[in-house]
C-alpha cells in the first residue's frame, strides 16, 4: 500500500501558474482603481469651496485662500500661501490645484479645476497634458 503526502511538484506549479496569471489581471486593475479614486478624491475636496467661493463672491468680500477656509490636501500641491482661487471683476473666475505630493506618480502635474461663468455656472476640468500615463477611465464624473 503507498501512503500519499502532500501534493505532487506539477500540482504545486500549476497552482503558482494560476496564482500568476490571477496577480497579472488583479495589479493592474488595482492600480487603476487606486488612481482613480486619488483624482476623484481631491477633485471632491476641491468642490467643497465652490460653496465658500460663492458666498464671499455674494457678500462683495475677497476671495482667499484664507477667506474661504482653504485646508490643503496632501493629494495636491497646494499651500496656503499660494491661493488656488481666481475672481474676475465679471464674476467670472475659478479654483484649481496641481495634482503631486503623495498623490501616485502617474498622477503628478495633473491640474483641477472648477471653472465660474460670470452667470455662476460651474464647471470641472482637468488638464492631463502633463501626466503621460493618464488614462480617459481616471476622469471623474462631470469633467471634462
Amino acid at each position: 500500500m503507498k501512503n500519499n503526502h502532500g501534493f505532487t511538484l506539477i500540482e504545486l506549479m500549476i497552482v503558482v501558474a494560476i496564482i500568476g496569471i490571477l496577480a497579472a489581471i488583479a495589479i493592474p486593475s488595482y492600480q487603476g482603481y487606486i488612481l482613480k479614486t486619488q483624482v476623484n478624491r481631491a477633485v471632491s475636496e476641491l468642490a467643497v469651496y465652490k460653496t465658500a467661493f460663492e458666498e464671499r463672491l455674494a457678500s462683495g468680500a475677497n476671495v482667499s485662500n484664507s477667506d474661504i477656509g482653504y485646508n490643503p490636501s496632501n493629494l495636491t500641491t497646494g499651500n496656503t500661501a499660494t491661493d488656488i482661487t481666481l475672481l474676475d471683476a465679471d464674476g467670472s473666475g475659478h479654483l484649481e490645484v496641481t495634482m503631486g505630493d503623495k498623490a501616485h506618480p502617474f498622477l503628478a502635474d495633473v491640474i483641477l479645476r472648477f471653472e465660474r461663468t460670470a452667470a455662476g455656472v460651474w464647471g470641472c476640468m482637468v488638464d492631463s497634458s502633463a501626466a503621460s500615463n493618464w488614462k480617459a477611465s481616471y476622469m471623474p464624473p462631470g469633467c471634462s
